[in-house]
């Protein structure tokens, strides 16, 4: 496009982390951005006014008015939204956000040939594996685009980029497109050449099902890549085995099981970092070592060390940009530490499976501390689906205190499922399960525990739980 300056995104609800990581890279391509969205802080604040992107705290259709594209989220209304409403009213093109990633990766608007796409999906694991590659890419001078969902990566200059490489990679997203009107998942609009999967489980029950529904999803997604492509899998998830004999690509398989293609022998994890030795495709790649702690991500270094050789980088190099990576906001993040010594960390697991391999990596790490871990369950409809599930999620932690359910904005209160059942379940197989009411509650209970240098107070959760750091370094 040769007028980029005069062809001006707007993007409602432009402070979700995937909207923002779009925003970014639309800016830096070159176009005039706006966006939109609701008051209060959000963890994409910084990022975007770092980018120069005027921002309004309201929806008005006058915000459209100058506007040649206009980008919407699913939440905030989807294409109910007032903005939305103007904009298609007065001939103006509205792209939901999947199907602005995939067109941005098909090289519409950006450039005038398609981009090598990467896009890497899964149930968990898709926000570190896309950071990582991000990473990679950018350590070995391949100046890719990229799309990530979150708003910080510690080795990355932020969530959105464009550059002047080949390479796109993009998160995808298996959530629907637009909840009231497009139910197909927001990654079905990415049509990459390599794609990652690096976990199928059912999870967010508002959209899906069952886990028969979440696997016909994916595999439309991987239905996507062309004979020629590459499909990078986690064998050892026999959901993720399942959609494979429906792929007609190339495959490559990786995990801890030895009928893998690519598998980790042995593992060491040691304080923050991790250690692990590979044999793949009938070949021993020796150790790597990256400096973010947990089993779960040595997979995610593995299915990114796979991508690089697939776009025919060194193992060595690869190795050594892999220390690079110092993992990404909301990601076991370290926020700082109390005046006891106490260090306080933050992370988005929501899902039974993400808790459970989170705190085992925080086990790890701190051997012989005391773990506290703060959950605030997201959305009624999870947390009455996975209920079972929960239960039994949190063995790594001494303590869990329980926060009321952060429900989605698409959902109505039910008295039928709470925190407080959870709790009362939870102590039939854990010793120390309570719950408190608010962030603040939650504060003034852990500001009288006797809690040393040597423990650890963890937030989890996709809601706004990570506020009650601030509260507890602000006392």
């Amino acid at each position: 496009m040769k007028n980029k300056k005069n062809f001006l995104l707007h993007f409602v609800g432009i402070k979700g982390v995937g909207m923002t990581a779009l925003a970014i890279l639309a800016r830096q391509a070159g176009f005039p951005v706006t966006g939109s969205d609701t008051e209060g802080y959000f963890i994409t604040d910084e990022p975007l006014k770092k980018a120069g992107i005027r921002v309004f705290s309201t929806f008005d259709e006058q915000h459209v008015k100058s506007a040649q594209l206009v980008i919407a989220t699913g939440a905030h209304g989807g294409f109910g939204n007032p903005e939305v409403v103007a904009a298609k009213a007065n001939g103006i093109a509205v792209w939901s956000q999947g199907e602005a990633v995939g067109k941005f990766m098909d090289g519409t608007l950006l450039t005038k040939e398609p981009f090598f796409g990467i896009s890497v999906a899964g149930t968990h694991g898709k926000t570190t594996t896309t950071s990582m590659i991000a990473t990679l890419f950018t350590k070995l001078m391949l100046d890719p685009s990229y799309v990530i969902g979150t708003s910080h990566i510690a080795s990355l200059p932020g969530p959105g980029h464009f550059g002047k490489g080949k390479y796109f990679i993009a998160e995808a997203d298996e959530y629907v497109t637009e909840p009231n009107l497009d139910k197909s998942a927001k990654m079905l609009w990415q049509h990459p050449q390599i794609a990652v999967v690096t976990s199928v489980e059912f999870d967010h029950p508002d959209v899906y099902e069952n886990i028969s529904s979440v696997i016909d999803a994916f595999t439309q997604f991987v239905g996507n890549l062309p004979s020629s492509g590459l499909l990078v899998a986690c064998g050892d998830d026999e959901n993720v085995r399942s959609i494979l004999p429906r792929v007609s690509c190339e495959v490559k398989t990786y995990g801890y099981s030895p009928r893998n293609d690519f598998v980790i022998t042995r593992v060491f994890i040691s304080s923050h970092q991790t250690f692990f030795w590979v044999k793949g495709m009938g070949t021993n790649l020796g150790e790597f070592h990256i400096n973010v702690p947990g089993e779960h991500n040595a997979l995610n270094s593995l299915a990114t060390t796979i991508v690089g050789l697939e776009v025919g980088q060194d193992i060595e190099h690869i190795k050594k940009a892999l220390l690079h990576y110092a993992g990404a906001k909301r990601r076991m993040e370290y926020i700082g530490q109390l005046r006891s010594g106490t260090k306080l960390y933050d992370d988005y697991a929501h899902h039974p499976t993400e808790i459970s391999k989170t705190l085992r990596a925080f086990r790890h790490m701190y051997p012989r501390g005391r773990i506290v871990c703060i959950f605030q369950p997201h959305t009624f409809s999870r947390t009455q689906k996975l209920f079972d599930q929960f239960v039994g999620s949190f063995s790594d932690a001494d303590d869990v205190i329980l926060l009321d359910i952060f429900a989605s904005a698409r959902e109505k209160h039910t008295d039928e499922i709470s925190s407080m059942h959870l709790g009362q379940s939870m102590k039939r197989v854990h010793k120390s399960v309570m719950y408190h009411k608010s962030l603040g509650e939650a504060a003034s209970y852990l500001q009288d525990q006797e809690l040393s240098d040597k423990d650890i107070i963890v937030t989890m959760g996709a809601g706004d739980v990570y506020q009650l750091h601030n509260i507890l370094l602000k006392r």
